[in-house]
């Protein structure tokens, strides 16, 4: 297995990591801010979108090939952290990543946004884009391959 290893140090850099961390799932205790060193961690599932193998058009009775993977999303330089329609209180809940936005301000600081199924969401007040994203080494098979007709919104 190849473990993915991406850099983001600016907003299309971003918009990769967003697309490799589409549809992962994450408790929402597993987000970690750390003012003293300004760095947000998440630990994450993230869905492998460049391993999944579709079933084969005439093969019916075979099995798409998914997977999973234990991957570590983190971002550096971060001034403040704040969540939209997400309960402190429930470090358990089970949320679904859809999409990693950035908004600028003024450059090259800005907010990045994690926004979640369901309307729910974490911004990030960045002094500037800085972040990682490695797989821990960790995967898994999974039948299931994520369904999602609607853009993802923070309300």
């Amino acid at each position: 297995m190849d473990r993915l290893r991406l850099a983001a140090l600016d907003q299309d850099d971003l918009q990769v990591l967003s697309a490799y961390c589409q549809d992962a799932v994450l408790k929402l205790g597993s987000c970690l801010y750390d003012p003293r060193r300004r760095q947000f961690v998440v630990e994450m599932n993230r869905f492998a979108w460049e391993a999944a193998q579709p079933r084969p058009r005439l093969a019916f009775w075979r099995r798409p090939h998914y997977e999973r993977r234990r991957s570590l999303l983190h971002f550096d330089r971060v001034n403040a952290v704040s969540r939209f329609h997400l309960d402190a209180a429930l470090p358990e809940q089970v949320l679904a990543l859809l999409a990693i936005r950035f908004t600028e301000t003024q450059a090259p600081s800005g907010t990045v946004e994690l926004v979640f199924a369901g309307g729910s969401g974490i911004r990030l007040d960045v002094e500037c884009i800085e972040a990682q994203l490695s797989d821990l080494g960790a995967a898994w098979s999974t039948d299931a391959r994520p369904d999602h007709d609607r853009p993802p919104t923070i309300g």
